[in-house]
């Protein structure tokens, strides 16, 4: 018994040691790339200073958020089959980025996603249009981040008590706000080129670990994990996950399809593509970015099965109902109840790899609010603003917004943030992605179209988020107690994507001929320079 208390001491001061090393060495990789006081263009995109394969990691850092380290492996670990198809749908999501939206976005953007909109409709209103949707559909993510990364902060610390949990939440909202405000998109891609290396470093270590305990043998890692489910083939077969639902294959069709969608149109990500400095270039970064979320979604299909196989998924639903600790109980479990000095080192990696997951995710999701606020904004309201003020308004903004989550995070921290991360997925799949491919491809595409799309669109998708039964109508809801699931299915995808589509449709068809006319031209105007890269035809 004391020998185990000792071990789990050691481990905790190791993980104490590690976080501390993290911080300081993140903190002053911003302060030493932060940009200069007049650098506007660095603080936005860094001037294009990465290689194709560092950018790629960075991309691949924002896009693999908690979520996506946590909960998918959970839905893994607990369901399976289920669980590999959304793995598999955040691959392909970036891919879909990669193929259709990466260059024109490039093309046609500078700073932020309000510029690609406001290339075809220039104007005030849609950039401050713009600017809301871009916080509606990131601001819910981090909330959810940002309580995740308190709940693990007092988990290293040995923290028990709410209000202490509450001060780890403050001071790691504090931490992820300097990130963004000091060192800027450079600063941040940075500390994502850090989170990428020992995240996939030591995923791949605990990934093979955990073959090693089945002989090398994926048929074996499966079988056992069927059987330490308890739920017989249908932990291997399409179902589990939506089984008891109204639909359950258009439940699923709707819940992929929002993910595929979603994450690829959200802003953090977005604003990712104006980083390179060619089409070519961010081709390039694509590529290693779908390389490494594709190598991470290898490491968590295995580390999902193997903990199911090892531990049981009684076990892992005991521990967290979500499945949300089942990468590193995994972790842990692979190395026995008597790790060396060695293994318990490799667990504290992948606990810092997971906390420093959590700061860049919410640190990039920061960024690209302030970025929208101050240029889509503040510049967009004062044409003759300078550069310098610019970007102390930047800095300011990523505190504003840094303040607001923080105080949302310590408000939901204790009830099941499930649908916040749905909500943040629907809106980008439902109100961003539509926009995009209408701005980017349609050539009658108005502003009315598109106002219709980013307006209609959210108030869409959170009046139709309220019925979903992650909100109320079972026992895992955010409102257990409570029955108001009126839109039998898990996201809104299935009706609010196409609502999306819709509005802006009927808002183009509606407006006048006249103003077709002249969008159309527009955007022939600018067609060759957004499509291909076409110099002659660029203009702002």
């Amino acid at each position: 018994m004391n020998n185990a208390a000792d071990a789990a001491d050691a481990a905790q001061s190791m993980s104490l040691v590690a976080f501390t090393a993290v911080v300081t060495l993140t903190l002053l990789l911003c302060v030493m790339t932060g940009p200069d006081r007049d650098g506007l263009g660095e603080f936005y995109t860094g001037y294009g200073g990465l290689t194709p394969m560092r950018n790629g990691l960075a991309i691949a850092g924002d896009y693999i958020s908690a979520a996506t380290v946590l909960g998918t492996t959970g839905v893994i670990a607990l369901l399976g089959y289920d669980g590999v198809v959304l793995a598999l749908s955040t691959s392909l999501s970036l891919m879909l980025l990669m193929f259709l939206l990466a260059e024109p976005l490039r093309n046609a953007g500078r700073f932020t996603m309000g510029d690609v909109l406001a290339r075809r409709m220039p104007g005030r209103a849609v950039r401050i249009t713009a600017c809301a949707a871009t916080l509606a559909a990131l601001l819910p993510l981090m909330l959810v981040q940002l309580a995740g990364a308190g709940d693990l902060l007092a988990f290293i610390l040995g923290f028990s008590s709410p209000g202490l949990k509450t001060g780890c939440v403050i001071a790691l909202g504090a931490l992820m706000i300097s990130y963004a405000a000091i060192g800027g998109m450079k600063g941040t891609a940075l500390i994502q080129i850090l989170k990428m290396v020992i995240l996939l470093g030591s995923g791949t270590v605990v990934a093979a670990l955990v073959l090693s305990r089945f002989d090398w043998d994926p048929g074996a890692l499966l079988l056992a994990a069927r059987r330490g489910s308890e739920l017989g083939p249908a932990y291997l077969q399409s179902g589990l996950q939506f089984d008891g639902g109204a639909a359950p294959r258009l439940d699923m069709i709707s819940s992929e399809l929002t993910v595929v969608l979603g994450g690829a149109c959200l802003p953090h990500i977005t604003m990712r593509m104006y980083t390179a400095r060619s089409a070519p270039e961010i081709r390039r970064s694509l590529s290693w970015a779908v390389s490494s979320v594709a190598l991470f979604v290898v490491i968590i299909t295995v580390i999902g099965f193997g903990t199911t196989a090892m531990l049981g998924r009684a076990a892992v639903a005991g521990h967290d109902p979500q499945g949300n600790t089942a990468y590193l109980l995994g972790s842990r479990a692979v190395f026995g109840a008597d790790a060396s000095t060695a293994e318990t080192l490799l667990f504290t990696t992948v606990t810092t790899a997971i906390f420093l997951t959590l700061l860049a995710s919410v640190a990039g999701m920061i960024l690209a609010c302030a970025n929208s606020l101050a240029h889509d904004v503040f510049a967009a309201c004062r044409r003759d603003l300078a550069p310098r003020r610019e970007m102390t308004l930047a800095r300011g903004s990523a505190l504003a917004v840094g303040a607001l989550a923080i105080t949302l995070a310590v408000l939901v921290q204790d009830r099941n943030l499930q649908p916040l991360v749905t909500l943040s997925f629907c809106l980008g799949a439902s109100v961003l992605a539509p926009a995009l491919i209408y701005t980017l491809f349609w050539r009658r595409f108005t502003r009315a179209g598109l106002l219709w799309t980013l307006i209609g669109g959210t108030v869409g998708c959170a009046v139709l988020m309220t019925g979903t039964n992650l909100v109320s109508g079972s026992p895992d809801a955010a409102f257990p107690d409570h029955d108001f699931n009126w839109f039998p299915f898990t996201t809104t995808g299935l009706a609010s994507i196409p609502l999306g589509f819709l509005l802006g449709w009927l808002g183009t068809v509606g407006s006048r001929r006249v103003v077709q006319r002249e969008q159309r031209a527009r955007y022939e105007a600018v067609e060759p320079f957004i499509l291909a890269g076409a110099r002659g035809a660029r203009g702002r």
